[in-house]
């Protein structure tokens, strides 16, 4: 008669510290990858157009989700999803230049009729009362930015202005914003730096590794902690 072996089976050999580095790294970077693909994306505020809301040098975080399109009612239940409000800070393709990126805040939604006169803007006949606004030009110094003939938006268009109204090319000079251009809702500033007003046009590999060097050695001296980790709004 044969016997049986009654002791347990051999353990598989245990995986080196390397592997588990690897796995680590691999999860992380996978994450990191799907998040800004899918939920977030991560921009820095080059110039004046929204200010005094967004700050040249403002380091944003943009929920890439919250306008995902939904087949059902029960996703806006479920999950963080809902329409383009009015005074949403978006960012979305520049339509005149699609690989470029713009922020501005929506002050019109498709079927609205907006009018700006003498730089009060009224929203279906209603006057706005917009907080956010900054003027630098006294009256008259810009008539394309003081006044705007009443418009309808159309479907799956918004109208969008920056909050520095005298200084931001945007709907009054370019038109309107497609739907699919929307990328997502600006939501928090994560750092802020200040920059120089003209640091953006500086592209060159140089200039880039002076403005690296720059926030390494002006960390602590040029870091605006005040606006750091704000919600935006």
């Amino acid at each position: 008669m044969s016997e049986i072996s009654t002791s347990p089976p051999p353990s598989p050999p245990a995986k080196g510290i390397i592997r588990d580095y690897l796995e680590t790294i691999i999860t992380c970077v996978i994450f990191v990858i799907f998040a800004r693909t899918f939920v977030f994306q991560q921009s820095k505020i080059p110039t004046g157009s929204m200010i005094p809301t967004l700050l040249i040098g403002d380091y944003i975080m943009v929920n890439k989700h919250v306008y995902a399109p939904t087949s059902f009612e029960w996703e806006k239940k479920l999950f963080p999803i809902r329409e383009i409000r009015h005074r949403d800070i978006v960012v979305f393709k520049y339509p005149d230049e699609p690989e470029k990126d713009y922020i501005k805040r929506i002050i019109g939604l498709p079927g609205d009729v907006i009018e700006i006169k003498r730089r009060q803007l009224y929203v279906n006949g209603v006057l706005q009362n917009e907080p956010y606004v900054q003027h630098i030009y006294p009256m008259g110094t810009n008539l394309d930015a003081d006044d705007y003939p009443p418009t309808k938006i159309p479907p799956d268009r918004y109208f969008a202005m920056g909050d520095n109204r005298d200084n931001s090319r945007d709907s009054r000079a370019w038109g309107l914003v497609p739907r699919d251009y929307v990328k997502g809702r600006a939501f928090v500033i994560f750092w802020s730096y200040e920059e120089e007003r003209d640091a953006y046009l500086r592209t060159g590999l140089a200039d880039r590794a002076t403005a690296i060097w720059s926030k390494i050695t002006h960390l602590f001296t040029r870091t605006r902690w005040s606006r750091s980790l704000n919600l935006i709004r």
